[in-house]
């Protein structure tokens, strides 16, 4: 029998987004990798300097538990177990939509119930599939808890409806206590949420009704954050605010530091959260990180999902396959080894469009769940569950990459490979992608005194899911492997003392075929020579020391120094995309206007993903 999924019709998500970036797709084409085995010029580096501190790893409980509350009890607890439980994701962040009452939204399941009744008072019995998700959230002990909102109850929006509407300025203070209110009532029940976003996408216009939503002018987003700062500070409560969830990164850079640098503004801001719909490139993901190293706060990636045939880009697409599974572990990547944000957090933990098969790639679906169902589960009573291969991608992370890890950046490589590492309390965890269509061979070297020791791999393919495989060959601090074709895995290390030793040699910029060399103050290029003024040593503390000192990113520009002060304009992350990344400026070493003549001067320049901004060391 042909199945009609009424889904397949809609957009799964914020707005359409037909228009996505499609000239900045970052593709996850089939790569054809060198013979397994096959012997590296030189082992990846694992960095010996720390770069960001891992918040947490999660995804979204907007919309399907609408459809999950009328779902058996026990296929309910099934789920809470797959999402929360050490056997499942175990995720340590989970998002709770804070609903808006859903007033003229034609999507029954996306008219999320607000609790807030006509003459002021509280119903707290509605939502009810909302609070069974966050009470199962709170119960197996993830770590964040975000309430987050699409649109504020509807009685206050300019339009009197729960989507195109602006929040009126007179009741942004009762938006504030109304959500403080919320917070209140939920940290009583046993679910405390630790941050609030009090606006989501405010750069769309939700005019359509498909969903709530409610567009957010720049110049309004500092006064609702101040009142629900001011709010949550005269009850005491200790719930972060994050802002302000632009749906492109370019809009994030752009926008944020507009409202964001308001008298009183910035104090109410915990983390910064940003979408990444317009499929950024590595130029556009470091502008993040510069983004947020000149506002001081930490960037969180709070939502993506419905990319797919074979680019990261916007498509509308079903696979259950590890072909987009490869894209989102792409995407995870790049979000934490690019613009070092804290946090990733999927959007939908389950979907209903799987379009018109659950088992197989399909045009009329959406990628955008972990796990879906029968969107048609009403009339026939189907309550199955169908897995996708995102669903274990994700666990590849979450599942071992734990709050409070620390990241360390990966350089040199092979084609086709991914690899992030982090750092949990002497343990590392290192994850892999392995886009080539053959097995290729890794071999990844930390950089430290003390040896390191396999303990398990765990791996999910095309025909795999999380399975346990062999573990690495260790050769003191170097690890060999190979990695299976079309692969996602992740290795836990033990290692103790970590104690690191600096990397010490020259470095090529990718575009000028140059290296950068040491001059009496600042860096230069000139023609690779091997002499001791184009040998650096990189340092587990960040610095970067040529024969004339430390290379420092003053506010005059680059200089060398010859006593090591500890501040972040000496600490430099390297980026796996060849980037050489201020601490202090989260900008580039840059070869000023892309010059390649002996000499031309090497300056700090916001990153754009040029040629003249990558390096690789020899």
């Amino acid at each position: 029998m042909t199945r009609t999924n009424r889904s397949t019709n809609r957009s799964p998500h914020r707005r359409v987004l037909a228009t996505a970036a499609a000239a900045l797709a970052v593709t996850g084409a089939l790569i054809s990798a060198p013979p397994a085995g096959a012997a590296e010029s030189r082992a990846a580096e694992v960095s010996p300097h720390a770069a960001q501190t891992i918040d947490n790893i999660g995804a979204s409980g907007a919309w399907w538990v609408n459809d999950l509350q009328h779902f058996s009890p026990a296929v309910q607890a099934r789920v809470a177990g797959l999402l929360f439980s050490k056997e499942g994701l175990d995720l340590s962040s989970y998002r709770y939509n804070i609903g808006g009452g859903g007033v003229a939204v034609t999507t029954p399941a996306r008219a999320a119930e607000d609790f807030l009744n006509a003459d002021g008072t509280y119903d707290w019995s509605k939502d009810k599939g909302g609070r069974t998700f966050l009470k199962y959230a709170a119960k197996y002990g993830v770590k964040d808890l975000i309430g987050f909102v699409n649109s504020a109850p509807a009685q206050w929006t300019t339009n009197g409806k729960s989507c195109g509407g602006q929040l009126k300025p007179e009741n942004e203070g009762d938006f504030a206590k109304y959500i403080a209110d919320v917070t209140d009532h939920f940290a009583r029940q046993g679910a405390k949420l630790d941050y609030i976003s009090p606006f989501n996408e405010p750069d769309n216009s939700f005019a359509d009704c498909g969903q709530e939503g409610m567009p957010v002018p720049v110049d309004q987003r500092d006064d609702i954050v101040r009142a629900l700062g001011a709010e949550q500070k005269a009850r005491h409560q200790k719930t972060g605010i994050i802002a302000d969830e632009s749906s492109k990164t370019t809009q994030f850079t752009s926008e944020l530091p507009q409202w964001i640098s308001q008298p009183g503004t910035a104090q109410y801001v915990s983390k910064l959260a940003h979408h990444t719909y317009n499929n950024p490139d590595d130029g556009q993901l470091a502008d993040i990180y510069e983004t947020s190293k000149t506002v001081g706060k930490q960037p969180w990636a709070t939502e993506i999902c419905c990319f797919g045939k074979g680019s990261t880009g916007w498509n509308q697409e079903y696979d259950p396959t590890i072909d987009n599974a490869l894209l989102m572990s792409r995407i995870i990547y790049k979000d934490f080894a690019t613009a070092h944000d804290s946090a990733f957090q999927w959007w939908v933990a389950l979907a209903s469009g799987y379009g018109a098969d659950p088992y197989t790639k399909n045009d009329q679906g959406w990628n955008d769940g972990l796990i879906y169902y029968d969107p048609d589960y009403a009339t026939n009573g189907d309550q199955k569950l169908y897995f996708t291969k995102r669903y274990y991608a994700l666990g590849q992370y979450s599942k071992f990459v734990r709050p409070g890890s620390v990241a360390h950046n990966v350089t040199g490589a092979p084609s086709g490979v991914e690899v992030t590492t982090y750092d949990d309390k002497g343990k590392w965890v290192v994850v892999v992608n392995n886009h080539n269509t053959s097995d290729t061979a890794l071999n990844l070297h930390f950089n430290s005194r003390t040896p390191v020791r396999a303990e398990k791999a765990v791996r999910t393919s095309a025909t795999e899911d999380w399975a346990s495989v062999d573990k690495p060959a260790v050769n003191g601090s170097t690890v060999s492997t190979t990695l299976a074709a079309r692969s996602i895995t992740t290795f836990v290390l033990d290692q103790r003392g970590h104690a690191t030793t600096a990397v010490t040699g020259a470095w090529k910029g990718t575009q000028s075929g140059k290296c950068l060399t040491a001059g009496a103050s600042g860096a230069a290029i000139s023609t690779c020579t091997g002499g001791t003024e184009q040998s650096w040593s990189y340092a587990a503390d960040g610095t970067l020391k040529g024969v004339n000192g430390y290379l420092t990113a003053g506010s005059s520009g680059l200089t060398t120094v010859a006593d090591r002060t500890g501040d972040a304009t000496q600490r430099w992350l390297l980026n796996a995309s060849g980037q050489i990344v201020s601490e202090a400026s989260g900008k580039c070493l840059d070869v000023s206007s892309q010059a390649t003549a002996d000499g031309s001067k090497v300056i700090l320049y916001s990153c754009n993903g040029g040629p003249n901004e990558a390096w690789a060391r020899q």
